[in-house]
């Protein structure tokens, strides 16, 4: 079955895993989907990933993470920019998340990155995806 938005269905399962409390979830790879799985690495909201052969296909298999009350620590992730309505900001007018406390993803001329490392270089883009 073809997916339309594949950025959106990674994000729908790494959801669904999270709420359903799944110690891992295995993700069909792609460079965008590899620089949005750093991102959540490197911001806390997951354990680990690596990549993955499966039956000759290449995966991303991210382990979620959960606080000491088997809590996620992934509370909401959702999808900015989609292929019937794409979304792009200046760097001036980046938005926030939850007043600073979420992390909001862009692609920008200079790759993947974070809304915050984008105002920083002075680079706007695409806005792909909020997570709190």
């Amino acid at each position: 079955m073809s997916v339309s938005d594949p950025i959106s269905d990674m994000l729908t399962k790494v959801r669904n895993a999270s709420m359903a409390r799944h110690e891992k979830v295995d993700i069909p790879t792609s460079r965008m989907k590899l620089e949005i799985v750093k991102i959540l690495k490197t911001e806390g909201y997951i354990k680990n990933f690596k990549k993955i052969v499966q039956e000759g296909q290449n995966y991303i298999r991210v382990f979620l993470k959960y606080n000491e009350q088997e809590e996620p620590i992934l509370h909401g992730i959702e999808k900015v920019s989609r292929p019937g309505r794409r979304v792009y900001t200046g760097y001036k007018s980046m938005p926030r998340v939850y007043n600073g406390y979420g992390t909001l993803i862009v692609s920008t001329s200079d790759g993947v990155t974070t809304g915050r490392k984008a105002v920083e270089k002075k680079v706007g883009g695409e806005l792909i995806c909020t997570v709190w």
